[in-house]
């Protein structure tokens, strides 16, 4: 367990080489070291991901797993996706059996099948999702927030760039998969999706209900081990919901305990008020605060105005007002370059990284978006790199420059587009939700 109090530098740990981490700077390189260690595993296969798509970049990849499993019948395989995620389309596609009719394909087409277990976290899709990242085969750990389809993996034009890390530990990767198999495989909740008698959702309600709070008790086991200075130190850390969620205070300590900067990335930008009031906090006591954020036309659900406009297509408009109310209240702490804010924006790709660095010593690698659904909502989890004698200083800001390459630097909120910049259908759909207070409710589970 870990205290509300605990110092960062505190925390149980696994020790480890510097040279068994290792950062990835791109979309493509990302997808090509996912296939070479799924041709070469020996052992297990672990995969969890929001979703594992029905497209090109998705078939290539279940269909690797699959040869995999065909060449080596004894190999431990296990697909974990989101249960709602998987049973319909696109958000505004028409109705679908969505990626589960692939998994069902795979199945059927080969000799020695593979468990694709949908994780039903909540019993609708909009209260709480399968938000777990990391991806184990073998003693490796391969991390980052990308799902499994062509713009995650830049299997075609876009990409959707993420981070992107690679770290060898047989105790870290134990630990996932203990996790994996005990804590959400094992419960009657989860089902396998390539089979045609799964339950309907309202058919196993109590088991998820169950489920949620099971998981809400559950941890990463493993043996602490103190890192001599040859070594880092990595601590493995899941939350869900707004108690006990061990991720969300380690995050909020991470802030609370910086001494000199904080770098953080978040695709949307809406921080929980807990960790606004702890940037806060921090800029007042000289902390120098980064952030950076995709522009909302590289927000997956940005809809260009010369395209017909959905409902979804405000979301990114939403954020950004949001962004811009933060920039306006803190001009002054711009101006003076105690904070930077960066925004995002390389072509007509979009942006998805997450994550925090703070004091060149503590850096955390998730899923989590640091936002009010990811707080209370989704099943989350990250890894916390303690580098306390600066090993990994060269690849961390390696990665920082890859980042920052293609940003803007915002040097007042006079910047960022207001309300009366927006198209007109974007206009009336703000001001519609605004007259309803419909907003206090959307930032919650957005």
């Amino acid at each position: 367990m870990i205290a509300r109090r605990h110092p960062v530098k505190k925390l149980p740990a696994i020790a480890l080489s510097p040279e068994n981490f290792q950062v990835l700077l791109s979309a493509k390189d990302y997808r090509a070291n996912l296939i070479e260690l799924i041709r070469h595993a020996t052992q297990r296969i672990y995969i969890v991901a929001l979703y594992l798509e029905d497209d090109e970049a998705g078939r290539e990849i279940l269909t690797e797993i699959y040869e995999a499993k065909q060449r080596n019948p004894g190999l431990d395989i296990q697909i974990c996706v989101d249960w709602h995620r998987a049973q319909r389309g696109r958000i505004g596609a028409g109705a679908t059996q969505g990626n589960s009719a692939m998994y069902a394909e795979f199945a059927n087409r080969y000799t020695h099948s593979i468990p694709t277990y949908g994780v039903p976290v909540r019993g609708r899709e909009v209260f709480g999702v399968l938000h777990l990242k990391g991806f184990i085969i073998d003693d490796t750990v391969l991390y980052s927030g990308a799902s499994i389809n062509d713009v995650y993996l830049h299997k075609q034009d876009r990409y959707r760039f993420d981070r992107y890390h690679i770290i060898e530990s047989q105790p870290l990767a134990n630990s996932m998969v203990r996790f994996i198999k005990e804590d959400m495989i094992a419960h009657p909740a989860v089902h396998d999706l390539s089979k045609a008698d799964k339950p309907k959702t309202k058919d196993i309600k109590l088991d998820i209900r169950q489920f949620r709070a099971s998981l809400g008790q559950s941890y990463y086991a493993f043996e602490p081990q103190e890192a001599d200075e040859s070594q880092i130190g990595v601590t493995p850390l899941v939350g869900i919901g707004k108690r006990r969620n061990f991720l969300n205070q380690t995050i909020i300590q991470m802030i609370a305990q910086a001494k000199e900067e904080i770098f953080i990335c978040t695709p949307y930008f809406n921080f929980p008020k807990s960790v606004a009031k702890e940037v806060k906090k921090a800029i007042r006591r000289g902390v120098k605060v980064d952030i950076v954020i995709g522009d909302k036309t590289a927000n997956d659900f940005y809809i260009s105005p010369d395209q017909p406009f959905k409902t979804i297509g405000g979301l990114p408009y939403l954020y950004e007002i949001n962004l811009r109310r933060f920039a306006k209240m803190n001009e002054a702490n711009i101006a003076s370059r105690q904070l930077s804010i960066h925004l995002w924006k390389h072509d007509d790709h979009s942006f998805h990284l997450k994550g925090m660095w703070v004091d060149k010593r503590y850096m955390l690698l998730t899923g989590n978006n640091i936002n009010p659904r990811a707080w209370k909502l989704d099943l989350e989890n990250g890894l916390l790199i303690k580098d306390e004698h600066q090993h990994l200083i060269s690849q961390f800001e390696e990665e920082k420059h890859n980042i920052l390459q293609h940003t803007q630097l915002i040097c007042t909120y006079k910047q960022i587009e207001k309300l009366e910049d927006y198209p007109l259908p974007v206009q009336r759909l703000v001001r519609k939700i605004t007259r309803v207070k419909a907003d206090r409710v959307l930032k919650q589970i957005l």
